[in-house]
């Protein structure tokens, strides 16, 4: 079955931290790039990190030196670790390959951050 879900999302205060997971079914995980993505209200979704299949990184501006993307092949999962959250991070974040194909995309996982 193909699927994509993500957790760990929350309410957090600015600057505090947290650890997004997605687990994928249904794909060749190990030779995929995965990429994190976020949507904002209102607003397209945007890409906010990638990882290759060998484990080259790459971000966006916007949270470069803040947010890590990892993975884990043999629990087919990708990882983003958020620190020094601010206000404009908050959204809802999805997980997918950085490359078409793309999986159907899952629910994702709402990060607020407010005081």
């Amino acid at each position: 079955q193909v699927q994509l879900v993500e957790s760990g999302g929350g309410l957090v205060q600015p600057g505090g931290s947290l650890r997004l997971s997605c687990v994928a079914s249904g794909t060749v995980f190990s030779i995929r790039a995965m990429a994190w993505y976020r949507q904002a209200p209102g607003k397209q979704r945007e890409l906010v990190a990638t990882i290759s299949s060998a484990g080259s990184t790459m971000y966006a501006e916007s949270v470069k030196g803040r947010f890590t993307i990892s993975r884990d092949n043999a629990k087919h999962t990708v990882y983003l670790q958020m620190n020094s959250l601010k206000p404009e991070d908050t959204a809802v974040y999805y997980c997918n390959h950085r490359n078409s194909p793309q999986l159907p995309w899952g629910q994702g996982t709402q990060v607020t951050v407010s005081s």
